[in-house]
């Protein structure tokens, strides 16, 4: 595994903790994007998220798939659960991680219960991604 593209539809919040998570834990060998069908701004509880494991990602912004480089990707991770995912249109090795979306509207609820959903979803996605660890000497 040379590169990995992180994919969801708004590329605001799991690919954007996705991309932080796996350039602290997978390290500089092994480039790591992404992106999202329908871009929109960077979620600041992703970033209140990653900030409280001393991630910084509050330079990342959303990126649209059609800016990717097809040939900069050797591994698609999709990361939508209960929306359509995007396509990325070349023959790669795919990955699914079906994790719910921390940013779904939920009422009137509490900052506090909302930035809980972001931190379930980085930590489901920062063990998916240690579960890559192996895959980086291949």
């Amino acid at each position: 595994m040379k590169s990995i593209l992180f994919l969801c539809v708004a590329n605001s919040a799991r690919s954007q903790m996705a991309e932080g998570l796996a350039r602290q834990l997978l390290g500089p060998n092994i480039r790591i994007q992404s992106a999202g069908s329908q871009p929109a701004e960077l979620n600041p509880l992703s970033v209140d998220a990653m900030a409280e494991i001393g991630i910084d990602i509050s330079d990342q912004y959303a990126k649209s798939v059609d800016t990717i480089d097809p040939d900069s990707v050797d591994t698609v991770v999709t990361l939508c659960a209960e929306e359509v995912c995007p396509v990325f249109p070349r023959k790669v090795h795919r990955l699914h991680w079906p994790i719910p979306d921390p940013a779904a509207a939920q009422g009137d609820e509490a900052h506090e219960d909302r930035l809980d959903r972001f931190r379930q979803a980085r930590n489901q996605i920062s063990e998916r991604i240690k579960s890559l660890e192996p895959a980086r000497n291949k």
